[in-house]
């Protein structure tokens, strides 16, 4: 059977094939000088079973850092624990808004094609997480969401409800190595609202958690750290708060922390289906992210514009010589 990296080879030769391969390159040369490189999760990519290939990555050491969204975070735990309740609606543009509601009265969170169960996904890990989190509270301690998912993964508590191969939960990898990880604006995730409710019922304090700002300063002392010697690239799956709340680091802390030294981001590829707009961050090319300070003018840039979906696991798949 020929291996995916030779078929891409082969045959993604023009257009966003071509586009595709050039940044699997440039990931990959960028790694080959001793650069590092982080990897931002926006849209439902764990949902999507990211895992599958992103986990690898981790275990590889492909990938040093990564930004997700809150949801990107929860939903590969859940995935790990609920994933034979997950229903798939190969039909969903075709549903009426009485079988969208329907789909609510069964406890089913639709993304797109896949129904989340809320009571067998959501539910299970509640209990566990609360645990965790007034633990902490009780010792005065107080951690990020991403190391309370850890601590929660680590502990072996879930492992009764494992419903797929623990090697393809990029959590579970990134937990094993407690991979740096960054995850702005998470009050808005599922486990935020149900943190914020325990704050609202006094039953929490809101300082348990970590904030976003406290992510900044952590992600201000990494790459101060990490780009002594060599450079920071920037792998960008989709757009939003993922991608531009980290790669907003370089010009604070050369603008406003007046640290001119401080080098710009050494690679920079987006995967996105967003429509090159007036305004839209998700949908800017490369270029104009050097008037923000954030690349310089010969720092090597790509951007494939098709579905992530698609392009992330083949992108991964030649890094990893599948």
């Amino acid at each position: 059977m020929t291996k995916i990296s030779d078929f891409i080879l082969e045959h993604f030769k023009h257009f966003n094939a071509a586009a595709l391969i050039d940044a699997a390159k440039g990931y990959e040369a960028q790694l080959k000088s001793g650069n590092k490189m982080m990897i931002t999760l926006a849209g439902a990519m764990s949902t999507a079973e990211l895992g599958k290939s992103l986990a690898e990555m981790i275990r590889q050491d492909k990938v040093q850092i990564i930004s997700c969204t809150g949801a990107n975070l929860e939903e590969d735990v859940m995935n790990l624990v609920a994933h034979s309740h997950y229903k798939r609606i190969p039909e969903y543009r075709d549903l009426s808004p009485q079988e969208e509601r329907e789909l609510l009265d069964q406890g089913l969170n639709r993304v797109t094609d896949t129904c989340i169960p809320e009571e067998e996904a959501f539910r299970r890990i509640q209990s566990h997480i609360h645990k965790i989190w007034k633990e902490a509270e009780a010792k005065g301690e107080r951690y990020f969401p991403h190391e309370y998912l850890y601590k929660l993964l680590l502990s072996g508590e879930m492992e009764q409800y494992y419903e797929i191969d623990p090697k393809n939960s990029w959590m579970l990898a990134a937990a094993e190595k407690n991979l740096p990880m960054v995850v702005p604006g998470w009050e808005d995730s599922t486990l935020g609202n149900i943190f914020a409710s325990y704050c609202i019922k006094g039953e929490l304090k809101a300082s348990t958690m970590k904030s976003g700002i406290e992510y900044m300063m952590m992600l201000a002392d990494w790459y101060t750290d990490n780009t002594q010697d060599n450079g920071i690239g920037f792998f960008q799956i989709g757009g939003g708060i993922a991608g531009d709340f980290p790669i907003c680091v370089v010009p604070m802390l050369y603008q406003d922390m007046e640290r001119e030294d401080t080098p710009f981001w050494s690679y920079f590829c987006q995967i996105s289906d967003s429509t090159t707009s007036y305004g839209s961050y998700s949908g800017a090319v490369p270029n104009e992210k050097i008037t923000w300070g954030k690349l310089d003018a010969d720092t090597p840039k790509f951007i494939v514009e098709s579905d992530a979906t698609i392009v992330a696991p083949l992108i991964f798949a030649y890094l990893l010589g599948w």
